[in-house]
């Protein structure tokens, strides 16, 4: 069964966030909280860590997996020449629940893609979280730490119940906000194309490409 440990949800402990960055670099799988529910972490640039978080989920293996950065600067580390508009949407949403669709930058697992070349890009808001994605110095995986199919995780205990030793370490922060999670737009098509409709509203987004 997976370990355990409890954290600030507004202030984390940095000791306890080293310790659980020490199991990311190790190849390990932890759940995490976000601005929705909880998430499933691996280091993204880890081939295996990655193939461990789909095989927790069960998730079919041509999804991609969505990816936190530390701040919009990293963005080309993930993505291949990002569009001006994927930092102009970053700048006015970001810490915030929107995931851009962008196409991926060499180097990443093709794993992590889902084999499509694609990746789907986030800062979050959440303490935890972010502090998470700043101390690995790399993209952190945030999937949602939930059989594929199930109820997301409100909280640690839904997501050991779901997960159990399939993962090796779960942050409970506390209960997550729950809600819609992130608006998901993909950049690779013309016009932008919202391929999931989340807490930023799809009218707002296309505001931005429509007025150019």
């Amino acid at each position: 069964m997976a370990r355990v440990i409890k954290i600030s949800s507004e202030s984390p402990d940095p000791g306890l966030i080293r310790a659980a960055v020490e199991v990311l670099k190790r190849g390990g799988v932890l759940a995490f909280p976000t601005e929705t529910f909880y998430g499933l972490g691996a280091d993204g640039y880890n081939p295996d860590a990655v193939k461990r978080v789909f095989a927790a989920k069960r998730r079919p293996v041509n999804k991609p997996l969505l990816v936190l950065i530390a701040e919009t600067a990293h963005l080309a580390r993930v993505a291949s020449e990002p569009p001006e508009l994927a930092y102009t949407l970053a700048r006015e949403f970001w810490p915030g629940p929107l995931t851009l669709v962008l196409n991926g930058a060499e180097g990443l697992p093709r794993e992590l893609t889902g084999f499509t070349g694609k990746i789907g890009v986030r800062v979050e808001g959440h303490p935890v979280a972010a502090a998470l994605v700043r101390e690995l110095k790399g993209t952190l995986t945030a999937t949602s730490a939930n059989l594929t199919g199930h109820t997301p995780a409100l909280t640690a205990e839904d997501a050991l119940s779901q997960l159990g030793d399939s993962v090796d370490l779960i942050i409970d922060a506390g209960e997550c906000a729950g809600g819609a999670g992130s608006t998901v737009l993909d950049l690779t098509s013309e016009p932008p194309l919202v391929l999931r409709e989340g807490r930023v509203p799809s009218k707002i987004l296309a505001s931005f490409w429509e007025a150019t």
